[in-house]
């Protein structure tokens, strides 16, 4: 990997190996998002809940999308991991559970002003083949009795 025409060495390490870096999308996320509250501003996402693993209220979204307050006065159980948001929320008087996987995550925002950060709509991921199931392969699972 040149880099004004030099290669880049990190502490011995060899190319392949630190190019396998994981996404910057979540820290970029909880950055904004303490960002957003640093400076009294409530922060919401924009959410494509057409991607696989996305939970929120169906009767919310418009044309496959959905904005949601996450500002601590509006969630509880607020989670932002590596992998999803997730949080609890009310919906016209209910609470919900909501599941937000790190790629359906469109965007991170002010409502007040709009400064914030947008994403590139990720295509979303086909289910890992894990192999024959039992009902593709026809075979019944042998099971026995360990003593």
């Amino acid at each position: 990997m040149p880099f004004n025409g030099f290669k880049l060495c990190l502490f011995g390490l060899k190319e392949q190996e630190y190019t396998m870096m994981t996404s910057s999308k979540p820290y970029m996320i909880r950055a904004i998002y303490e960002w957003l509250m640093d400076n009294a501003m409530t922060p919401h996402v924009l959410v494509a809940t057409e991607m696989p693993n996305v939970e929120v209220p169906v009767e919310y979204v418009r044309d496959g999308r959905i904005v949601l307050n996450i500002s601590a006065s509006a969630v509880q159980g607020l989670h932002m991991g590596n992998d999803a948001l997730s949080f609890s929320a009310r919906f016209g008087g209910v609470p919900r559970s909501l599941y937000i996987p790190i790629a359906a995550v469109l965007g991170i925002y002010a409502r007040e002003n709009g400064q914030g950060m947008f994403f590139e709509e990720e295509e979303p991921q086909p289910p890992q083949d894990s192999g024959p199931t039992e009902e593709s392969s026809g075979k019944r699972p042998a099971l026995r009795v360990v003593k």
